[in-house]
C-alpha cells in the first residue's frame, strides 16, 4: 500500500496542534499536489522537497503524489511540513522503513541540497510532543530552544540523509541538551541616577507590586534614566514565567535568544509605533510590543507623543492580561501580563513649572497636549510621579552615591515572596474578591480614604488601585494590616498634576 503517515506540529499562536502529514502515491499523470489548508510557504515544499530528494539521491517517484495535511480546517504556515513530507514519500515509496515514525515527530525546512535550516516556533512544539510522550526530530540550529524542555528525548539533525541514516539504523542521531547555566546580563545600576529619592521610591514600589507607573517632568530629570534602571531591580522570573516568555519570543520575527530567555522582557517602542505594532496583528497575526513585553516591562517614552489611538488599545490588555486579535480567517490569542511604565514632559516645550519661567505655553496648548492622553488609560496607572530638576547636581560628593540596585533588589524580592506565599500572586493582579479580604481598613483609614476619593474625584477603578498599592507598601514593610501611613503615601502617587489637571 503507497500510503504513509507522519506526524508533526503547527504553529497557531502561542499552542503547537498536531498535524498528520499523510502521503498517498497513486495512479495518473506524475504530479505532487498539497491539500489541507495550505498558505503558500507550504504549498511551496513541493518543489523544496523533490529538489532535496533528488540531491540526496532518492529517487522521486514519478506518480501522482497526494499530501494532505490534517486536520483540513487548521491553517498551516510556513515551511516547518518539509522534512516530514519528505520523510512521508520516502515512506509511502518504501525507500526507508516507516516504523520509526510512529513515535515520532518531525519538523525542519529543507535546503534543496537537503540540509535541515531553522524554523519558527519550536519550543510550544518541542513543550507539547513532550506531553504526547513523543520524540521530535527537527534541525540542530533549534536545538537550544527545544534544550529548554526538561526532561525531553528529543533529537536534532543537521541533513534529511542524517535523519534517513538514522531511521534505517545505520546511524544514531544526537540527543537534544539543555542549555549551559546563564549568567546574569551587566544593567544599568540604579546608584547611577542622583536625587530623585520620591521618584527613586515610587520605582521601588512599582517593581514590588508590579504596579503600571508614569514619570512627568522636565527634559533630563532622569525619568528615562529611572525606568530603564527598573529590570535591574526586578526578581527573576519563575520556571513557569520563562517558559511563556520564551514561547513567545520562539514565534516571533526576531526569534528566541537563548543567552537571555531567564531574563524580564525590557520593550520600548519609539513613539512612531502603529496600534498593531504594539499590540500585534497582521494578515497572519504575530505578537505585539505588549505580548513580546509579557511578565516584563513595557517602557512608553514621551508618551503623549503617541498616538491616541495606538494608546487607547492597550486599555483591555491591561485589565486582562491578554490580547485577542481577529481577523477574516484568524483569531488568536496571545498573553500580555506587562508592567507598563512611561515617561512624558508636562507641556510641549517641556518646562511648564520650572521656576526659570522658560515655558511659554498657554494654559489652552498645555490641556490639549495632556489630552492625548485619555482619562482611561491615566485611571489604570498606579503611581504617578512629578519629578523636578536636581539640586546642586555638580558639587555631589563620592559619599553621596546612592543607594545599589542590589539592595533595592533584595527589599523587591522579600516584599514579591510575602505577595506570593500569602495571596498566590503579586498585589496588581489582586482580584475584587482578594482586595476585599487582604486590604481592609480601620474606620479612620477608610473616612480618610472617602475624603481623598472625593477631592480627587477618584473612580473606583482608581481606588482599587490605592488600594494596591497601600498593599504592597504594608508588605514591604513586612506588616499584615495596611496603617494610616501606608495609606497616606499611596493617596500621595495620584498625583493631580502628573495625571494631567491642567496647572
Amino acid at each position: 500500500m503507497s500510503l504513509a503517515q507522519v506526524f508533526s506540529r503547527a504553529s497557531v499562536g502561542v499552542e503547537a496542534p498536531e498535524v498528520i502529514v499523510e502521503i498517498h502515491l497513486g495512479g495518473g499523470l506524475p504530479k505532487m499536489s498539497i491539500v489541507g489548508l495550505a498558505e503558500t510557504a507550504v504549498r511551496e515544499s513541493r518543489d523544496r522537497v523533490k529538489a532535496a530528494l533528488l540531491n540526496a539521491g532518492f529517487e522521486f517517484p514519478q506518480r501522482n503524489v497526494t499530501i494532505s495535511l490534517t486536520p483540513a480546517d487548521l491553517p498551516k504556515e510556513g515551511s516547518r511540513f518539509d522534512l516530514p513530507i519528505a520523510l512521508g514519500i520516502l515512506a509511502a515509496s518504501k525507500q526507508i522503513p516507516n516504523k520509526q515514525l510512529k513515535g515520532c515527530e518531525f519538523i525542519g525546512e529543507l535546503s534543496l541540497s537537503g540540509t535541515l535550516n531553522p524554523v519558527r516556533g519550536i519550543l510550544p512544539a518541542a513543550l507539547q510532543c513532550f506531553n504526547a510522550k513523543r520524540i521530535l526530530v527537527l534541525p540542530t540550529a533549534n536545538e537550544g530552544e527545544a534544550g529548554l524542555v526538561r526532561g525531553n528525548k528529543h533529537l536534532h539533525a543537521a541533513h534529511l540523509m542524517d535523519v534517513v541514516a538514522w531511521m534505517t539504523g545505520s546511524k544514531t542521531l544526537p540527543r537534544v541538551t539543555e542549555p549551559t547555566q546563564i549568567n546574569e546580563p551587566e544593567v544599568a545600576d540604579l546608584s547611577e541616577v542622583y536625587g530623585q529619592f520620591r521618584a527613586r521610591r515610587a520605582l521601588e514600589v512599582a517593581a514590588a507590586g508590579g504596579h503600571n507607573l508614569i514619570f512627568t517632568g522636565s527634559p533630563g530629570t532622569g525619568k528615562t534614566m529611572l525606568a530603564s534602571r527598573l529590570p535591574g531591580i526586578l526578581p527573576p522570573m519563575q520556571d513557569s514565567e520563562a517558559m511563556e516568555v520564551a514561547a513567545i519570543a520562539s514565534i516571533s520575527r526576531a526569534g528566541l535568544d537563548i543567552s537571555r530567555w531567564r531574563q524580564r522582557p525590557f520593550r520600548a517602542p519609539h513613539h512612531t509605533a502603529s496600534a498593531i505594532a504594539l499590540v500585534g496583528g497582521g494578515a497572519l497575526p504575530m505578537p505585539g510590543e505588549i505580548s513580546l513585553a509579557h511578565h516584563g516591562v513595557l517602557f512608553l517614552d514621551e508618551l503623549p507623543e503617541f498616538g491616541r489611538h495606538v494608546l487607547e488599545v492597550m486599555r483591555e490588555p491591561l485589565e486582562s492580561g491578554r490580547i485577542v486579535i481577529s481577523r477574516a480567517k484568524r483569531r488568536e490569542t496571545y498573553p500580555a501580563r506587562f508592567q507598563l511604565v512611561a515617561a512624558m514632559n508636562p507641556c510641549p516645550c517641556g518646562f511648564a513649572g520650572e521656576p526659570s519661567g522658560r515655558c511659554h505655553c498657554s494654559p489652552d496648548l498645555i490641556s490639549r497636549y495632556r489630552a492625548k492622553i485619555s482619562g482611561p488609560l491615566l485611571d489604570r496607572i498606579d503611581l504617578c510621579v512629578e519629578m523636578s530638576r536636581p539640586r546642586n547636581f555638580l558639587n555631589r560628593q563620592e559619599s553621596e552615591l546612592p543607594e545599589r540596585s542590589t539592595f533595592v533588589r533584595a527589599r523587591v524580592e522579600r516584599a514579591r515572596k510575602r505577595q506570593l506565599e500569602m495571596r498566590g500572586c503579586i498585589n496588581a493582579q489582586l482580584d475584587n474578591a482578594a482586595l476585599k479580604k487582604y486590604c481592609a481598613l480601620e474606620k479612620p483609614d477608610l473616612e480618610m480614604f472617602k475624603a481623598a476619593s472625593e477631592q480627587h474625584t477618584l473612580s473606583p477603578r482608581a481606588c482599587h488601585r490605592i488600594l494596591k498599592v497601600a498593599r504592597t507598601l504594608a508588605d514591604m514593610d513586612a506588616v499584615d494590616n495596611i496603617a494610616t501611613e501606608h495609606l497616606a503615601e499611596a493617596i500621595s502617587y495620584r498625583n493631580d498634576r502628573a495625571m494631567g489637571a491642567p496647572r
